[in-house]
């Protein structure tokens, strides 16, 4: 009798599926379910050993958004997306195969009524991050895999549902019709098999003011210190600065990352992305952009913040750097802000900086990283689950 009730109750809880999508009715594959392919190809499945045309845009390019319905990146500030391992964990529930499975006492939670093994996490220490890059093209058909430039990364996804993802002010304006942007996430190696997620989608930036184009993206490379692999210090020279491409791993065509199964790529430091928006991917960024390697010449930033309305940061910093030093080579705010006794932050334009002072800034934007971490565990405790 116990059986058949528990059998009972399983058949009428709403079936939630492990990893994570971008979800938004600007998505290719919006609409797609485990029934439209002849394989499960919905758009939180796992992306994987597949060949270029099954893998890229999620093989959803023939599901297209219906026209008008674009996702909006706000020059300078956050745009909100929602990522959930299941449609009906989400605001568009009304279109979702089980209805609205939103958990009323967190209505945060990407993966209501699972563990967080569900969407690829050991728990917040093991967050490795996801990014959106675009494409200034706005045809999806024509994006080619190097026309992407990540342009903004979130290190603590895919933590919770709303996500924001920062936008560069200096964002340009997109053709007429839109972008195309899309959603990349690799999880960590300790909670899962090897796997990619990508979900392309419709996007234009709103409120530019800045022609500046985006640079050329460039292959990011590993170079952060990576403890699991015995490599103990961060080698700042030999990071890619600037644009950088997504990373494409694991698949059998068309591979840019060749890692192996317990060495992914992932969106934070261990490859030069910042928490945040990626402020240093335009043509004028940089007035010297070397070429990484272990003992090259580290690049040197354009003078450009006197022009960049940038948010402040509340972080107190008393080093030499706080007030009279240049500002960090892909620092999330680009700049230095010296605070009023009413609370306002004033902007200071800094000089080029030296190869010294580029150093100095890659290691004081780490710490202020892991500063943000600290704040997002301590308030993750205040979170119902």
């Amino acid at each position: 009798m116990l059986a058949v009730v528990s059998l009972a109750l399983i058949a009428i809880l709403p079936r939630v599926s492990g990893h994570s999508a971008f979800w938004h009715p600007s998505m290719f594959g919006f609409n797609v379910t485990d029934k439209t392919f002849p394989y499960d190809n919905r758009p939180v499945a796992p992306i994987k050993n597949m060949n270029f045309t099954e893998w890229w845009f999620h093989n959803h390019l023939d599901f297209p958004p219906n026209d008008g319905d674009i996702f909006e990146l706000p020059a300078g500030k956050p745009a909100t997306a929602q990522i959930a391992c299941n449609k009906g964990a989400t605001d568009f529930f009304a279109s979702a195969d089980g209805g609205d499975i939103r958990e009323p006492n967190n209505m945060n939670d990407p993966c209501p009524n699972s563990p967080t093994t569900a969407y690829h996490t050991n728990g917040f220490d093991d967050l490795k991050g996801c990014s959106l890059a675009i494409a200034y093209k706005n045809d999806a058909r024509a994006v080619q895999p190097e026309d992407f430039t990540v342009f903004s990364v979130n290190h603590t996804c895919v933590w919770t549902r709303f996500t924001d993802f920062q936008v560069p002010a200096r964002m340009p304006p997109c053709p007429e019709g839109g972008c195309i942007c899309a959603f990349f996430w690799i999880h960590s190696p300790l909670s899962g098999g090897e796997e990619n997620y990508m979900n392309g989608f419709k996007c234009n930036v709103t409120g530019s003011t800045s022609n500046s184009a985006v640079a050329k993206s460039k292959l990011p490379r590993r170079c952060g210190s990576d403890l699991p692999n015995q490599k103990l210090q961060d080698v700042p020279a030999n990071c890619t600065y600037g644009a950088k491409q997504p990373f494409y791993w694991f698949n059998n065509e068309l591979n840019n990352m060749f890692e192996g199964t317990f060495s992914p790529p992932v969106y934070n430091d261990l490859y030069n992305f910042a928490d945040g928006a990626q402020d240093d991917i335009f043509i004028d960024s940089y007035t010297q952009l070397p070429d990484p390697a272990p003992n090259a010449a580290l690049p040197i930033v354009a003078d450009i913040a006197a022009n960049l309305p940038m948010p402040s940061i509340n972080i107190n910093i008393t080093s030499p750097l706080s007030q009279s030093a240049p500002y960090g080579v892909d620092d999330d705010n680009s700049t230095t802000t010296s605070a009023s006794s009413s609370g306002s932050s004033s902007y200071i334009a800094k000089p080029v900086m030296s190869d010294s002072h580029v150093t100095a800034n890659i290691h004081l934007r780490r710490r202020m990283n892991r500063s943000r971490l600290d704040i997002h565990r301590r308030n993750k405790r205040n979170i119902v689950w």
